[in-house]
Parts: C-alpha cells; structure tokens; sequence
C-alpha cells in the first residue's frame, strides 16, 4: 500500500517546490520514492499472474518517472513534480503502451492503453480498426469497462474523418480518436488501504483486453 507519509511528502512539496525545501527534505522523499518502488514491484508480479505481456521480472526503478521536471521548455518553472508516476510497459517496442498509475493527493488515477500515439503508430491504430473495430467496440462496450471507464469516448478527436475513411465507416467514431487510453480516478484511502494491490490490478485486468487490441496493432 501507499504510506499516508508518501502522500504527506507530496503534498508538502506541492506547497513548497524549491530545490532548497526539497534538499531539507531529501531524505523524506527518499522514504517515499521507496514506497512507490516497493509497491511497483508487487503490482509488476501480480500484473504478471494475468497479463503474459508483463514481465516480471521488470526493474521497478525503469517504471517510476523521475520527479524532476524537464523545464527546459515550460512556463512553469517548478523544478519538481508533485507525483509519483508508475509506467509499466507492455509489449516489445519503444511505446507507451501499457499501463499507468498516477500517485497524487487528491488526484490520483489508474490508466492503460495508449496515450497520443505517434502518427506512425496512430495509423497502424486506425488500419487494425478499419479491419477489425467491432472488436475494440466490444471491448469498450462492456458493462464493466463503461463502468470504470466511461471517458473512453470522449477523448480528443478529429472533426473531420482520418484520412482515407469515408463518413459512414461504420467505426467513424473510434477512427476519430487522437488517443486510445483509460483512465479511473482513485481517492488517497484506495492506495491507502491493504488490498491496494488487488484494487489496483482489479481496474488494469479491464484495461487487458484493450491493450492487447493496441499491441496486435502495432505488430
């Protein structure tokens, strides 16, 4: 489970984004970061049990994002990010497909599938659904997943169809999508709780079929 003193970090940090606070309080988040790892570590193993595409064996400290912001670019000059962020992979290839919990007070979420696919990837994304979309349509039409991921639809799109597809594809709706990923918010007392685990992979089991969709794509 998430320690109530990660979450105290984080939001202690939202307040205070300084490299001077965060250089008092380093070893703080070093507690922390080693939470998040310990519980990376037992969401790989127990992803592994359902999902084939998940190793795991997988290197915890490859699936937790640095907390340092690349300001190179930004207006927002905070040097820190107020999250933890869990990237587990899945699939061969350099994507971001796979899965993804968000650690944030307050803001907290669980995610899978694939998140502004490159444009390469995006076309291979919308050829597997021109072949076989009633098969994507099942998966995000179940009771279930409507139920955990209701969002699903309503994520940026084009307002013209895609290139090559005629206006009445009979998937023209899930050919407008710029982005292919599920998202379900969670309060701090899941992350909290001692079935966290199971509650977490409970949510990613529903997002399974969706990214092996999104995986046969890409290959």
């Amino acid at each position: 489970m998430i320690k109530a003193e990660t979450f105290d970090f984080l939001k202690s940090l939202a307040e205070n984004n300084n490299r001077d606070w965060f250089t008092a309080n380093k070893a703080v988040y070093e507690d922390a970061r080693e939470n998040v790892l310990d519980f990376t570590k037992q969401l790989i193993r127990q992803l592994a049990k359902t999902d084939p595409q998940v190793n795991a064996d997988t290197d915890p400290k490859k699936c937790v994002m640095r907390i340092y912001r690349d300001i190179r670019f930004s207006k927002d000059k905070t040097p820190y990010k107020s999250n933890f962020g869990i990237n587990i992979k899945t699939g061969s290839g350099n994507t971001e497909l796979g899965y993804y919990l968000h650690i944030q007070p307050d803001k907290s979420f669980v995610g899978g599938g694939y998140w502004m696919p490159t444009p390469e990837h995006l076309k291979a994304i919308r050829q597997e659904i021109d072949y076989n979309g009633a098969a994507l349509n099942a998966i995000i039409s179940d009771a279930s997943f409507i139920d955990d991921f209701s969002a699903f639809d309503q994520q940026e799109q084009l307002k013209n169809n895609p290139k090559g597809y005629e206006a009445d594809h009979p998937y023209l709706n899930l050919l407008k999508l710029k982005s292919f990923a599920a998202i379900h918010h969670l309060n701090n007392e899941e992350l909290m709780d001692k079935m966290a685990i199971q509650n977490v992979v409970k949510y990613l089991a529903k997002i399974q079929p969706l990214n092996h969709f999104l995986i046969q794509a890409l290959h």
